[in-house]
């Protein structure tokens, strides 16, 4: 009898045991954030020809890429916070409805200010995406959640970094509509997919929506970490969003006079990048988040200081970019990856609203490398875009040097 009971509260206490998320919900997951977020980015190789359909001049061709990223921001601050309130599985699913409405309206119109508007659709409603990741933490246990968090932003960046070959080769092929017109069938189907295979998540914060907005003001205003990180992120993705914005403009010039297949292929190479992404994941569960920030930070360094420094023929300079592309997405997708583990630690009932906040923030930055790079380039070519894209990852580490300064002095007080 009492081997009876022993047997059964061990039963009982396997069935409490808290389940892991299933590594096939973790590549769906994956998979899904790449398919959405690579909505934003379609257009970054894409500046010239759009710009011509649509009768936009040079200095005005980067809000193409900035508007959507400011809908994004905008989606972030508006729509990611009802990850807390509303049942999320229904939130994903209208917002990616309504993306691929708007992916069909850029794709059916040769106005400017009409592809304007849908581009801010589009980055206003791709925010699904950021809907998603918090609800990959909620299903993790808190050991492995580094880990995964790690591997669904993996599939993230590489939706970022594959979406710029790709639209390249479909141009190249189709022309620049076909990509819009493919995304929107994708992103259509894909929301039925996940509306059938997603667990339901109704949220239980007891806030209407008004007071969950306010909320977000007091969370950044008692959230140092946030403030530190999203600010972090914010100079890494600056530099990021400059980067790419630009160098497929000075990729096709006279110097290196590549197709766009050939902008395609050096995207490709890019996407090596993203292997940092899990790997990040992994040191920040095992507590090493401080170095692998300062790892972060170096690799966005050296990714523009290098071809300032080094100078050679033609090879040369284009093997340079190359190796900046990779070392610059490594240092991005790995600082990126350690923020979120950060922040999704402080707590499940505000994870969504925090994951808002902090993408919101550096998605400010990386507008604002969109609008510099694109100015720079036209006003000082590429050696402008480069000392510009210094600066953001400079700034970064200074910034990282007064936490440092802080836990330094924290120690010697105690």
């Amino acid at each position: 009898m009492a081997g009876y009971c022993f047997q059964e509260d061990a039963v009982s206490h396997a069935r409490a045991e808290p389940k892991d998320i299933a590594p096939g919900m973790v590549g769906l997951l994956a998979v899904a954030t790449g398919l959405i977020v690579a909505n934003l980015y379609y257009a970054q190789t894409l500046v010239g020809p759009i710009s011509r359909t649509t009768g936009l001049t040079p200095g005005a061709a980067g809000l193409i890429v900035t508007l959507t990223q400011i809908g994004y921001c905008l989606g972030l601050l508006f729509i990611v916070p009802l990850g807390d309130l509303v049942e999320n599985r229904r939130l994903i699913f209208i917002a990616l409805l309504t993306a691929a409405v708007a992916l069909l309206a850029a794709a059916s119109t040769s106005s400017a200010t009409l592809f304007l508007l849908a581009a801010l659709c589009i980055g206003l409603c791709s925010v699904a995406a950021q809907v998603l990741v918090p609800f990959a933490a909620h299903l993790s246990l808190p050991h492995t959640r580094g880990q995964t968090v790690g591997t669904v932003m993996s599939g993230l960046l590489m939706g970022i970094m594959l979406a710029r070959p790709v639209a390249s080769v479909v141009a190249d092929t189709l022309g620049w509509h076909a990509i819009f017109i493919l995304s929107a069938i994708g992103t259509a189907t894909l929301a039925f997919v996940l509306r059938r295979l997603l667990p339901q998540r109704q949220p239980d914060s007891g806030l209407r929506y008004p007071a969950l907005l306010a909320s977000m003001w007091h969370l950044l205003k008692t959230t140092p970490i946030l403030r530190r990180r999203a600010a972090y992120q914010a100079c890494m993705f600056g530099a990021f969003s400059l980067f790419w914005t630009t160098v497929s403009l000075v990729l096709t010039d006279r110097y290196f006079h590549l197709s766009q297949s050939g902008v395609a292929i050096f995207a490709l190479v890019g996407v090596a990048g993203a292997i940092a992404s899990p790997v990040a994941g992994r040191l920040a569960d095992r507590g090493h988040s401080r170095i692998t920030t300062a790892v972060a930070m170096t690799l966005g360094v050296l990714a523009f200081g290098v071809p300032l420094l080094v100078h050679g023929g033609r090879l040369v300079d284009l093997g340079l970019l190359v190796l900046s592309s990779i070392v610059l997405d490594m240092g991005v997708s790995a600082n990126l990856v350690t923020g979120q583990r950060a922040i999704f630690a402080l707590g499940a009932d505000i994870r969504s609203r925090l994951n808002g906040l902090y993408m919101a923030i550096f998605f400010v930055g990386g507008a604002l490398g969109s609008s510099l790079g694109v100015w720079m380039y036209a006003a000082h070519g590429w050696h402008g875009v480069l000392l510009t894209g210094l600066c953001f990852p400079l700034v970064a580490l200074l910034v990282f040097a007064t936490e440092l300064r802080g836990k330094s002095a924290a120690r010697s007080a105690a």
